[in-house]
């Protein structure tokens, strides 16, 4: 097998086997995960240009044991359905391990963005949409669609009114996507959600000494230098949330399609944030003590931690038996392939799986299905009373103790919960309670890599539900 260079499919269902052969499942089971339980491809006209347009989208369902399903539509040149089908059953397992109670699914329109304008992308989300709709493949009960590549918060609001202008007496029919903009039902936070579960889970690991230990790497993250590849929204994000929470880590170089950033100092990431915000290429920020080369090969940055943030198998057999990295942090899907997997695990280098990793997006995603099907934001019950409360507990303190408190202690005190609040509190503890759960059967045999561990945690979940329910 190491010679032959399986489909993204195909990597997915041979870790999914690997972890299988390590642990005791029912074949039955097993055989109902294989293959997806459905996949839809839809051949749909739009006029562009006073010209007809024939479009090609797709969605698959890998599971029903838990509605609705859920998974993002990706908008670019190179869908097809192999692909389509491996992000759904990834779904599927990512969903299990951070205990998000959907089942997984994904889709993806064959198109060149570039090549159109934003009323024609209008026309053609809105008729993706209904064509999803009537097929049964859109819906806040049964299939509920997100952004992925090339997709964001505008396409979400079109597939919405897609969706409405079906079933316009549905009142949950915001819920019928998630990753919408705020005003019409998003979440804040969603935007920031899967690069901020990136950085909640690279701290949690550090937390962590004995396998911080076993990584060979230095026990506090400050002192360990990190590359990162693609500053898209998950990269970006990842970097944000992470100098957010953890001011002082070491980025010494940024790769991206034409080239990179390095310093081995460390790069002035805020600097950073602040100019790309604006410029959107690297090639052309300038920040001191940082040079940019257009060298990119993810092989030739050697550092201690090696996040990839760009797409799948960016780290083939090749790649992996000559890169230079103790620790391998999957914040894009299917970065590493199967073949590459099992070098990497052969020369000792750890590796935290995409399907824990990159689950801060679905885990928000969640949170705003919830808020859209209750018709209220978080918060908003609470927020006044919970300052009134503590402002009396403050002034009680002061009251007896004859000392007024810190401004900045006081406020903090007294500050009520937002959404935001919320939405990162919630995030931070499914990131943090996957990679306890994790790690407790990581550490029940020597044998089992991260990955390992986390498909067979996802598997015991999906196991159990399927049984109790007599599938």
């Amino acid at each position: 097998m190491l010679n032959k260079k399986p489909s993204f499919t195909e990597n997915v269902n041979l870790m999914v086997n690997n972890a299988v052969n390590k642990s005791r499942f029912s074949q039955n089971f097993i055989e109902l995960l294989s293959k997806n339980h459905s996949t839809i491809k839809l051949n749909f006209p739009v006029m562009v240009k006073n010209k007809t347009q024939m479009f090609t989208g797709y969605r698959s369902v890998h599971t029903l044991h838990k509605l609705p399903s859920k998974g993002g539509i990706r908008y670019a040149p190179t869908v097809n359905p192999n692909t389509i089908e491996a992000l759904a059953a990834l779904m599927t397992y990512k969903c299990a391990v951070v205990e998000v109670p959907f089942g997984g699914s994904k889709g993806g329109l064959l198109i060149d963005k570039s090549k159109y304008q934003k009323s024609d992308l209008e026309r053609i989300t809105k008729k993706f949409s209904v064509e999803l709709t009537k097929s049964g493949f859109l819906s806040p009960a049964t299939n509920v669609p997100a952004p992925d590549v090339g997709t964001g918060a505008q396409e979400m609001a079109w597939f919405v009114e897609g969706y409405k202008s079906l079933h316009s007496e549905d009142i949950n029919h915001t819920a019928c996507v998630t990753g919408k903009p705020v005003e019409l039902g998003g979440i804040v936070g969603r935007d920031e959600a899967t690069g901020r579960g990136v950085a909640e889970a690279l701290i949690e690991f550090f937390r962590h000494l004995k396998e911080v230990k076993k990584s060979k790497l230095n026990n506090i993250l400050k002192d360990n230098s990190i590359v990162i590849q693609g500053v898209g929204k998950v990269g970006y994000h990842f970097l944000k949330s992470l100098f957010h929470l953890y001011p002082n880590c070491k980025i010494i170089a940024i790769l991206e399609h034409n080239g990179s950033l390095i310093s081995p100092e460390g790069i002035d990431i805020p600097l950073f944030l602040k100019k790309y915000e604006s410029q959107k290429d690297i090639s052309k920020i300038k920040i001191p003590k940082t040079k940019f080369q257009n060298e990119n090969a993810i092989e030739k940055f050697p550092c201690d931690i090696l996040v990839p943030c760009a797409k799948e198998n960016v780290i083939d057999q090749k790649i992996a038996k000559i890169i230079k990295t103790k620790l391998i942090i999957e914040a894009a899907n299917g970065p590493v392939t199967f073949n590459g997997d099992q070098i990497l695990r052969k020369r000792g280098i750890t590796v935290l799986p995409d399907i824990y990793i990159n689950a801060g997006g679905v885990v928000v995603s969640y949170f705003e299905w919830v808020k859209n099907i209750s018709q209220i934001r978080f918060g908003r019950l609470r927020k006044r009373f919970d300052e009134d409360r503590e402002s009396s507990i403050v002034s009680a303190i002061e009251q007896t103790t004859k000392k007024k408190l810190p401004p900045f202690l006081r406020d903090k005190i007294i500050h009520g919960a937002s959404e935001l609040d919320y939405v990162r509190s919630g995030l931070e503890d499914a990131m943090r309670n996957a990679f306890i759960d994790i790690c407790k059967i990581k550490n029940n045999n020597k044998t089992f890599s991260f990955r390992d561990a986390t498909y067979i945690l996802a598997l015991k979940r999906l196991e159990k539900t399927h049984l109790n329910l007599g599938l």
